[in-house]
This record gives structure tokens, sequence and C-alpha cells, in this order.
């Protein structure tokens, strides 16, 4: 006993000493756990993606094995897993890469028609604002006179990078280091998450092997549980954010087809991708998408915000607690509250995985709950 207590006291001190040298070295900390996460991210990259993947490859196998059904021969069971995992694989890059390219060609002509046009678009400006003034001084207005000069502006434009061509120089060089670093990883993140995909059935064997032999076998059948239980609401939660994008999507482009807007599938398609990021994504549609409009139509382009607006309130207070919530079985009310918190506490990350994590805690709180009430006798008082 006394063994015992000298054991958890050395462990304890051991504990204060570790918790004492992080709060006197938080940068060094920061530093060691950045480096960490840089080290292990494409691993974790490569984990998310084979969850994501593994949602599309389900349904794909189950649709082999019904096309497979009268099948006499074993073929197709050999071939079912390679066979699948490559088109899920296919069909997950080719809907990043479509998105890419229909969306980023749009963009590049809009900046370079922008930047063509832009004396025809001062000279119009002038013209107007000569007119606001020409109003305002019959009413007893007076206003003061604004012209832009196009060659002046662009002497300024010159001039300016001209100034921080330095500046601009090394921030080009970072964000093609990056890119070229966030590719590296992608790739590494796809090759893990191949390798887990095509042996699930053994990894998963593996991590149950590692936790019954390490640990009791009531606390291990519980991880068990518990896993089995956040990896339905996870699948559940992705399902959910898909028919929703697609909701979304079908919506923007009906919307904008009554109003007769440019770009209407191509806008739709980017609103209904980036509507997979829950609040935020709608930010990133409608500004990229007002921006391919404005130079085609800026009064379509102002009616096009206002319908996105709309249709953001229509999709935050019921499309997305009806259908997200549904998927993971928790009430409206908690999904916007898990997004909201989500979000505050860690951003984008935060409102992706705040929906699923909720649903996880109120299953085991109502479980708990059930447990509860059932051992105390008192369900039929409620």
């Amino acid at each position: 006993m006394k063994k015992k207590k000298m054991i958890s006291a050395m462990i304890l001190i051991a504990f204060a000493i570790v918790l004492y040298l992080g709060l006197s070295n938080t940068e060094v900390i920061a530093k060691l756990l950045k480096g960490l996460f840089s080290l292990i991210f494409p691993l974790v990259l490569g984990l998310c993606i084979a969850f994501i993947v593994n949602v599309l490859l389900r349904q794909i196998e189950r649709l082999w094995m019904f096309i497979f059904r009268k099948a006499k021969k074993d073929t197709h069971l050999k071939a079912k897993r390679p066979v699948c995992l490559v088109i899920s694989i296919l069909v997950f890059i080719g809907v990043i890469f479509a998105l890419i390219f229909m969306v980023a060609p749009q963009i590049i002509d809009t900046t370079k028609a922008l930047i063509d046009d832009m004396p025809i678009y001062i000279d119009n400006f002038n013209n107007w604002w000569e007119g606001v003034v020409a109003f305002g001084a019959k009413h007893g207005a007076t206003l003061p006179e604004i012209s832009f000069n196009a060659e002046k502006v662009g002497e300024v434009f010159g001039k300016f990078f001209n100034d921080n061509k330095n500046v601009i120089f090394d921030t080009t060089i970072g964000i093609t280091t990056s890119v070229a670093t966030g590719l590296f990883d992608a790739v590494l993140g796809i090759s893990f998450s191949i390798y887990i995909l095509a042996e699930k059935e053994k990894f998963m064997r593996w991590c149950k092997k590692l936790l019954y032999a390490y640990c009791k076998e009531e606390k291990a059948t519980k991880v068990v549980e518990f896993a089995k239980l956040t990896n339905q609401t996870f699948t559940n939660f992705i399902t959910g954010q898909f028919i929703e994008a697609i909701i979304i999507g079908v919506l923007c482009f009906i919307g904008m087809s009554i109003f007769r807007m440019p770009y209407a599938s191509v806008i739709s398609v980017l609103v209904g991708a980036t509507a997979l990021i829950p609040i935020l994504g709608a930010y990133i549609g409608t500004g990229v998408g007002a921006f391919l409009i404005l130079l085609v139509d800026p009064i379509k382009a102002l009616i096009f915000v206002l319908f996105i607006i709309i249709l953001q309130q229509l999709e935050g207070n019921l499309i997305y607690p009806k259908v997200v919530g549904k998927s993971v079985g928790i009430p409206g009310i908690l999904v916007l509250a898990a997004v909201t918190i989500g979000g505050k506490l860690f951003g984008v990350a935060g409102m992706l995985i705040g929906v699923p994590t909720c649903a996880v805690l109120y299953c085991l709180i109502r479980e708990n709950v059930g447990k509860r009430l059932e051992e105390r006798k008192v369900m039929d008082k409620i």
C-alpha cells in the first residue's frame, strides 16, 4: 500500500514538474508542437482522406455486389476492393480538379478583363459622378468634385509594384513554396489513405489486438463501442454535408437561371462545394461569384449577393439543421450551437468537427441518462 502511494506521489510530482516547465517555456513547447504536427500532417491528412473516401467506397462496393449478385465465380469478390478503391479515389480527385479547372479560368479571365478595362470603368465613374454633382447642384446640395485620371491610376499601380517588387517577389516565392509543400503533403496523404483503405479490415483488427492486449477487457470493449459510435456519427455527418451541398447548389442554379445571371453553372457548383464548410463557405462562394458577375452586369452582381443572403438564411435556419441534424441524430438547435461554438474555438476546423463531436456527446449523455432513469425507476413519471 505504501509502495503504491509512493508511486502515485512520484507520478504527481513528475507531472507537476513537466507542467511547470511547459508553462515556463510556452514558446519552445509551441514550436515543438508545430514541428511535430507538420511532421505527422501527411499522415493525419491521409486518415481524413481515407475516412471521407471510405464513405464513397462503401456505396460503390454495395453497387458492385448488386451488379455481380448472380455471378457464380468468386473472381468479382477478389477484384471488388482494388477496382472500387481506384474508382473512389479517381472520383475524389476528379471532383477537386473539376472545381479548380471550372472556377480558376473564370477568375483569371475576369481579373484580366478588369485590368484591361480599368480606363473605361474610371471614365464611366467620372461621368456618373459628374451627373450626381449636377443633380445635387440643382437641388441646392454641394458635392465635392471627384475625378480619377486613368493614366495617373496606372502610374500609381506601377509605382507601387516598383517600390514593393522585393516584397512581392518574396511573397510570391513563399506562396509557391507553400503550394509545392501542400501538393507534396497531399500526394503523401492520398498515398497513405490508399494503403489504409486497401487493408482497412486488417488495420482495424490490428488496432483491436493492441487494445485488448494492453487494456482490461471491459475497458477495451467500451473503447470499441465508442469508436463504432464515433465512426457512424461522423459518417452520417459527412453524408448529410454532401446532401446539403447538393441541395444548395441546385437551389442556387435554379435561382440564378430564373434571374438570368451569367456563369450560373460554374457559380452554383462553387457555392455547393464551399457549402461543405459550415457558415464560412457561403461567404467564400458569394464573394467569388459576385466578382465573376460584377464585370458582366454590376446590377446582377448586387442581385446575386441579395439572393445568396436569402438562400443562406434558408440554409442556415432550415436546410442545415434539418438535413445535417437529422443525419447525425441530434436536434437542430444543437447543430447551430455546435457550429457556433466550434467555429469560435477552432475556426473552420472547429465548424467541421463540431457537429459530429456534439452528436457523439449527445448520444453518450442520452444513453447514460436513460440508464440512470431506469436504475432509479422514474421513467413512468416523465
